[in-house]
């Protein structure tokens, strides 16, 4: 069957906003490259057997969920706020800022008196994320005024428009430079590669879904890592070794017609600078690092 069958072209969301140069880049290193036009929501892919179009991550589970789009990236957050009912393939932990899980945090004023979320009974709290904070909230039983925040939300507070916020945050910086406190942590939250349920049941697209998945993954675990190769007289392999962190076990091969050997392994790029140094003292010789854009 042919690729420009519309059954064997597999319909992928990229997310709109923050995320969406990250989403690119990373696409990019597992091996599709995405090109955006001006003012055009359906960028280019270098793969017949994908599409793509760019949608807000608050709305990429609804449209997901309605087999609109076969697959996408969104944050579990959306996924719990739009109560989307969508098969989760993997988390994928990278973000704007760094590759962690962000937070969805309660925040009131840095001068308030409110401690707890128990504080805030009879208060009023400006969120995005409405859905999911009056859940929270009624599970904790205790009554509050939930609230829809357009943006700004930090700035709420200041102003006198609510008594807390519920608002996303990685590192809390921002929260803290509008004043504001955090009293709790209500959800951690990462990106999450979805499919619609037809989509994940259909052979072509639940596979071409998981090849997504499995370079996408490699991709984000060859963050922070790097090759190492080098020769090595052969007398001086116990005391290099030692000094070899390595993902798996180095490869090691003789070199033609010489006591040497050549050694190839992946360690975090944290170590290289001072791992290099100690190498060449003990002998090696013909040390390359190189870029891993994949490790799986």
């Amino acid at each position: 069957m042919s690729a420009n069958n519309t059954n064997n072209v597999l319909k992928l969301g990229i997310p709109k906003g923050s995320l969406q140069d990250a989403t690119i880049a990373l696409f990019e290193k597992s091996g599709w490259k995405i090109r955006m036009h001006h003012r055009n929501y359906f960028p280019e892919i270098n793969d017949p057997e994908l599409t793509c179009s760019m949608c807000r991550a608050q709305e990429m589970s609804r449209y997901v969920e309605t087999g609109t789009l076969d697959c996408g990236l969104t944050g579990k957050d959306w996924i719990l706020e739009n109560e989307s009912d969508v098969v989760v393939v993997a988390d994928l932990v990278y973000s704007k800022v760094s590759n962690r899980p962000a937070r969805w945090v309660l925040a009131v004023a840095a001068d308030s008196p409110y401690k707890r979320p128990e504080d805030l009974a009879g208060k009023k709290i400006a969120t995005e994320l409405v859905n999911f904070t009056k859940q929270y909230f009624t599970g904790a039983g205790v009554p509050v005024e939930v609230e829809f925040s357009w943006g700004a939300t930090e700035a709420k507070v200041v102003e006198g428009l609510a008594d807390a916020i519920v608002e996303v945050t990685e590192t809390g910086t921002t929260i803290k430079a509008h004043g504001l406190r955090i009293i709790s942590e209500l959800l951690l939250t990462n990106t999450q590669l979805i499919a619609n349920k037809k989509a994940w049941e259909d052979p072509f697209k639940r596979r071409k879904i998981e090849v997504l998945n499995m370079l996408l993954q490699g991709a984000l675990c060859a963050e922070g890592l790097v090759g190492l190769k080098m020769n090595v007289p052969e007398e001086k392999m116990p005391e290099i070794m030692s000094l070899l962190p390595s993902l798996t076990s180095p490869t090691v091969a003789n070199l033609y017609n010489k006591n040497w050997l050549s050694i190839e392994i992946v360690v975090s790029e944290g170590i290289v600078r001072d791992l290099i140094p100690k190498l060449h003292d003990l002998g090696a010789e013909g040390i390359i690092e190189y870029a891993l854009n994949k490790v799986i």
